[in-house]
């Protein structure tokens, strides 16, 4: 299992060895004692699991607010998807700025996405599933987000990415700088 880092400390990519013969692969997606390393003090408490029949379809940008921010380890385990994270954190000096990975079942690469990021995709095939553990439990009066489009951010979604696949709440999120001061570096 190699673990890769991006220009924003934080988010992190997994990627697990995968092991083949003629029968497929086997291949070690989590070990605790290896992520605690990459990632610091983390619990993953609850697996989350969605379909989305549509290719193009936008799911995010999602957090949770303290005291049940929620830290994500993202896999695709059918189809693909463009993955981000977007630094929600205000006094950080990347604040605003996203990463990206494109996770697949082909290539089973992990993202992980600390409390104090946004995070949401776009699925770049039909019927795509992807599984996430988090670190807290689903809180709805903690739930919130951030526009998937907002121009301040500058994602570069790809050109499939489709906004009437948005569900009602995702189609009236604020933008980044309406956003109060939730997080922090410190947290």
């Amino acid at each position: 299992m190699e673990f890769k880092t991006f220009p924003i400390p934080g988010p992190f990519a997994v990627l697990p060895v995968r092991h083949g013969d003629a029968r497929g692969y086997f291949s070690e997606i989590f070990r605790a004692d290896r992520f605690v390393q990459a990632a610091g003090p983390v619990e993953l408490v609850q697996e989350n699991q969605s379909l989305s029949a549509q290719a193009g379809t936008i799911r995010g940008l999602h957090f949770q607010l303290p005291p049940a921010a929620q830290g994500k380890l993202v896999r695709c385990v059918a189809g693909a998807i463009f993955d981000v994270a977007v630094d929600i954190r205000h006094d950080s000096s990347t604040f605003g700025q996203w990463v990206s990975a494109e996770l697949t079942a082909d290539n089973g690469h992990q993202l992980w996405v600390p409390a104090g990021f946004a995070h949401g995709f776009c699925t770049l095939v039909p019927d795509t599933v992807v599984a996430y553990k988090v670190s807290a439990y689903y809180s709805p009066e903690h739930d919130r987000g951030i526009a998937w489009d907002d121009p301040a951010l500058g994602i570069v979604w790809p050109a499939l990415a489709d906004a009437a696949t948005l569900s009602g709440k995702d189609r009236v999120q604020p933008h980044l700088a309406d956003l109060p001061p939730v997080f922090s570096v410190k947290d």
